[in-house]
Parts: structure tokens; C-alpha cells; sequence
């Protein structure tokens, strides 16, 4: 789907950096850069965060007894990945008791619930380390120390009011942390708690020569994990990703990562942050959103590329599955959409559609697909099981509405309407009672009434040359990155002529273009547009783009990806 916007070229693109490629550097001047970037190793921030020592207190003496540990995680990707790379950690640190689990989205629910820590009771664990969850998990917390269990919360989310009575929490969130990003993902924390628990075992010579873990071989489930979960990609974040790239594209990530890329059809020697968000990250999510995560666990956590490759089939299988259902309930929400905005005068400030037939695993990328065409606060629900009555909603926002925000309102104004609810400035999940839909809708109209919207606006880093428009500069871009949240891939706007056009695949648009200006003709292609191949188009074509490196059947040449039609430029 392409859509017309408005655009907005960003400011400073008029300065560069020097000693790089002159479009790499207006396009890094234009992100704030003072430099080229460095993102080697040394210069991520050190691991000095609020709890790391209280935590490191408890894993050192579980450590040194050889107590049992549980790592329980989340079930998505940044879940899986932290999982994983706790349980190779804790390992390589001298546990040799560690065991794992994670919530059913189904039965549990999120977080370190009480159903779920009854669960873990047989096991006797001695201390549970939650990964991504477990700052908003009081109850659940409560009763792990009631059953005599010491816990660890390592999450990134924001807290409530109140905290968990856990041993220790480490979240670079909490009010009064002074760490400095806190955009880490769930998995960056882990990282930080093993690399601060890495340090205390050194100075109390728990290695011998030789023996000390080398945290850096597990950078590949850092970036993944990163990536996946869309936190912003600040400097900290930028440099754990490109470090896990690096690894990956050298050949040197663990089996699991490189099945699941694999099974995408992805070239490791080329991989981008880009194939973990599309490719690498959608199955390993599929586990958490339609079964549970624990077959993605499994194959983050194999040991042969028998195993991984196995086990990452599995993971495409329930992708694959995954993307018809959405397909069939993003119909089904469109169709509810335009009959919800016939009933009322103007646009609507918001949207909650609902189907007994949906898939509560599935609602949040339908939410998104709604938010990205409407521009507007949208909320998707589910029935939490079947012929049940209890919902389950997943929320997605547009920049400049704070999605959790937007339920504290709620529930401030409107006390028992939601049972639970938490999450993120862009996205939330809740849960209540069927029979209240309606009087919640009510309710989240209420809060968005009055609220003006931005109109949809593109900002892009100008106009390329003809002769910018070059294999040179695409291999430029792709080398200048990680490209992601809050710090954005480079897009392109400009004026072509349509010299071919044709559709590939079910429903791509492949063209052929010429600049306005003259210069190389460069494929071009327009992912789910191919409806535009029979209708007329405007002469020139103006469309937003980026510029990426096309390697196919031996062929390696610059190829346009189109992202929007271009409405009008702005300022």
C-alpha cells in the first residue's frame, strides 16, 4: 500500500560531515551528528546502573552455592533473545543450574503473573531473573518471595507508582536512574546486568586464565532483540546493533540467528538492521502471538544447525500462518472502520474495532496497519478465549499521542472500566470485560476529542543528483548505519519519469526510472502497489524513496524502493 503524504525536508541538510560519502554525511549532519560515527565496543556506555550491584550481590551468591535459577521472560522477540542470552550468560558465569520459562499470552497473560509463578514452584527455584517484564508484576513478585524465592527484575518498561518487593530491579527507566539510555531494550539490559556481573566475578578472580566470558559472541541476540522491539536506536543502542551486525555478517552468530535468516531468504554477509525487523524478528514472533515462545527460545538456545534449522522451519510455518490471519482480520477492521466513520460527523478521533473471531495475538499488527493509514489512535480487541468475556486490546498510536498516557486518563476518569492495562508512548495492551466496549469507546472518544492531529507528513533528506543516484551511494548508505527508531533511514524525495512498468510477484510494481533531470534509468520497486499498474499516474511522478543496494542472481545494482506518493513539500 502506497499512500500520498505531505513532505518535509529536514533541516541541516545544507551542512556535512567530513571524511564520508558527501550524501552519508548531509544525512548524518541533518540526524545531529558532529562526526562520523564510532561504533566500536569501547564506546558503549559503562555498565553503572541503579540495582546492577544489589543484583549482582544475589547472582554471585546463587553463583557460589549453586543455587537453581529460573530466567522468565517475555513472549516476543525481545523477550526471546534476553531469555536466551541469560541463560548463555548465567552459564558461562559458573550457574550451572539455570532454567527457563515464559508466559502464555494466553493462559498467563503478561509478566511474572501469580498463576504463573505457582507454576514455577515445582521447580524450587531459588531465584527467579525476570528479562523484558516484571517492573509492573507486584502481585506475581509478592508471591515468588512468599514461596521463598529471592527475584531479579530486569525490565525496561516505565513503573507505576508503586514497585515490586523484588530483591533487586534493574530498569534504566525508573524514576531518578541517571544511566544514560534509557532506549536500551529488555535484552540491553541483560546485557548490562552480565556485563556488570562479568566485572565482579573478575575481581574476585572467579576466572582463571583463559576463562573469562566474552560477552561480544552474544551480540547478535542484542540486535535482534533491539531492533524488534523498536526502541529508539540511540548512540548506546546504535552500537550494540552494528557490533551484533558485524558479527553476523563475519559469519560468526549463533545458529539459531542464522537460521532464522536463512529461512528468509536473507544473505548473512549482507545482513542489515532492516532483515531483523522484517525478516529475523516477524518469526520469532509468530511463536509468542499465535502458540507460545518457547519453540523461538528453543531455537535461539540451539546448539547444531540441525536443531536451529528445525526449529526455525517450525518459526516460518507459524509466520506464514500468522500473515493470512492478519490479512483476514485487516479486512475485516478495514470494513469497521468505514462503517464507524459513516455514523459520525467528521473524522473519527480514534478507532476500537472488535471481532469475536479474532486472534488476540494478532490485534497489534492489526492496530498498526489502521494507525499507519488513519493517523489516528487505534485500538484492536479480541476475546481472551474463545466463547469468552473477557477482551483482550492491543493500542497503537501516531506520534504525538502517548498511548499509555491515554488509558491512565481513562482509568482515571473512569475507575473499573479497564482491568489492566500497560505498555509504551506508541503502543499498550489492556484488558476488560466485553460488556463494557462500548462504554469504553465512549470513553477513549472522549479523551481524544478536541485533540488536533497533525497532518500525515514525511520528513525526507532532499533530492538526490542523477549522478547521486548510484550503486556508490546506496553501498554508502547501507555501510553508514544501523538505520531504525529515532534515528531514521535515509529517505529521498524527488521527480521521475516512468519509462516501464509492470507487476511482479502477486502484487509489487516494478518500474523503470529517469530522473527529471536526465542521468542513469534505476529499477524501482513499490511493495503492495501493484493495483497502480493499470491506473494513471501523474507525469512526473513524485515519490518519496530510499536508495538500497540490489543483489539478485549475481547482479549487484542501485534499485529505488518507493515508500510514498508525494501529496505536497511543506516549508
Amino acid at each position: 500500500m502506497i499512500r500520498r503524504v505531505r513532505i518535509r525536508r529536514r533541516r541541516g541538510l545544507e551542512q556535512t560531515l567530513p571524511g564520508v560519502h558527501p550524501v552519508v554525511g548531509r544525512v548524518l549532519a541533518a540526524r545531529g551528528a558532529e562526526a562520523p560515527p564510532d561504533y566500536s565496543l569501547g564506546r558503549l556506555l559503562p555498565p553503572a546502573m541503579g540495582g546492577l550491584e544489589a543484583a549482582c550481590n544475589c547472582l554471585e551468591q546463587a553463583i557460589e552455592r549453586q543455587a537453581r535459577i529460573v530466567v522468565v521472560g517475555d513472549f516476543d522477540a525481545d523477550g526471546a533473545t534476553g531469555t536466551a542470552l541469560a541463560v548463555k550468560g548465567l552459564h558461562a558465569m559458573g550457574a550451572n543450574d539455570v532454567h527457563w520459562r515464559v508466559p502464555d499470552r494466553f493462559r498467563h497473560g503478561y509478566g511474572l503473573g501469580i498463576d504463573l509463578v505457582d507454576e514455577l514452584k515445582p521447580l524450587e527455584p531459588d531465584v527467579v531473573v525476570t528479562v523484558d517484564q516484571g517492573v509492573s508484576s507486584i502481585a506475581g513478585v509478592t508471591r515468588a518471595r512468599e514461596a521463598g524465592m529471592q527475584v531479579i527484575v530486569t525490565d525496561h518498561h516505565l513503573p507505576g507508582e508503586r514497585l515490586p518487593p523484588a530483591d533487586a530491579i534493574v530498569n534504566p527507566n525508573l524514576r531518578g536512574e541517571t544511566f544514560g539510555s534509557k532506549a536500551l531494550a529488555g535484552v540491553g539490559v541483560m546485557f548490562y546486568l552480565l556485563m556488570a556481573l562479568r566485572a565482579r566475578l573478575r575481581e574476585r578472580g572467579r576466572f582463571g586464565p583463559g576463562g573469562e566470558p566474552r560477552l561480544d559472541h552474544w551480540l547478535d541476540l542484542v540486535a535482534l532483540g533491539t531492533v524488534a522491539d523498536l526502541v529508539p536506536l540511540d548512540e548506546n543502542n546504535r552500537c550494540l546493533v552494528q557490533q551484533g551486525l558485524l558479527r553476523i555478517r563475519a559469519g560468526r552468530c549463533l545458529p539459531g540467528i542464522r537460521a532464522l535468516l536463512e529461512v528468509a531468504g536473507r544473505n548473512l554477509r549482507y545482513v542489515d538492521a532492516a532483515d531483523m525487523g522484517f525478516a529475523a524478528g516477524p518469526r520469532l514472533n509468530a511463536a509468542g502471538r499465535l502458540e507460545d515462545m518457547s519453540v523461538g527460545i528453543r531455537c535461539l538456545l540451539a546448539e547444531s544447525e540441525a536443531e536451529a534449522t528445525g526449529l526455525a522451519e517450525q518459526l516460518d510455518a507459524l509466520n506464514r500462518q500468522r500473515q493470512t490471519l492478519q490479512a483476514d482480520m485487516q479486512e475485516a477492521a478495514e470494513e469497521q472502520a468505514r462503517a464507524l466513520s459513516e455514523t459520525v460527523d467528521g473524522d473519527l478521533p480514534g478507532l476500537c474495532v472488535f471481532d469475536a473471531d479474532w486472534h488476540q495475538g494478532v490485534v497489534g499488527l492489526v492496530a498498526g496497519r489502521l494507525v499507519e493509514r488513519l493517523q489516528r489512535p487505534v485500538i484492536a480487541f479480541a476475546p481472551a478465549e474463545a466463547g469468552g468475556s473477557e477482551l483482550k486490546g492491543s493500542g497503537r498510536s501516531p506520534a504525538g499521542v502517548h498511548m499509555r498516557d491515554l488509558l491512565v486518563d481513562i482509568d482515571a476518569a473512569h475507575p473499573g472500566l479497564i482491568d489492566r492495562f500497560g505498555g509504551h508512548a506508541r503502543a499498550a495492551g489492556l484488558s476488560l470485560a466485553g460488556e463494557r466496549l462500548e462504554a469504553f469507546r465512549e470513553a477513549f472518544h472522549e479523551q481524544l476529542a478536541g485533540r488536533v492531529f497533525e497532518p500525515d507528513m514525511v520528513e525526507t533528506d532532499g533530492s538526490l543528483a542523477a549522478d547521486e543516484l548510484s550503486l556508490e551511494t546506496a553501498g554508502a548508505l547501507a555501510d553508514a548505519g544501523p538505520w531504525g527508531q529515532a534515528w531514521p533511514e535515509p529517505l529521498f524525495d524527488g521527480r521521475f519519469r516512468v519509462l516501464e512498468r509492470r507487476v511482479v510477484g502477486t502484487s509489487h510494481l516494478k518500474l523503470r526510472l529517469q530522473s527529471e533531470s536526465g542521468g542513469n534509468v534505476l529499477d524501482a520497486i513499490a511493495f503492495g502497489a501493484g493495483k497502480l499498474c493499470h491506473q494513471e499516474l501523474p507525469e512526473p511522478l513524485e515519490v518519496v524513496y530510499s536508495l538500497e543496494v540490489n543483489r539478485w542472481q549475481g547482479r549487484v545494482i542501485p534499485q529505488m524502493r518507493i515508500r510514498y506518493l508525494v501529496e505536497s513539500l511543506e516549508g
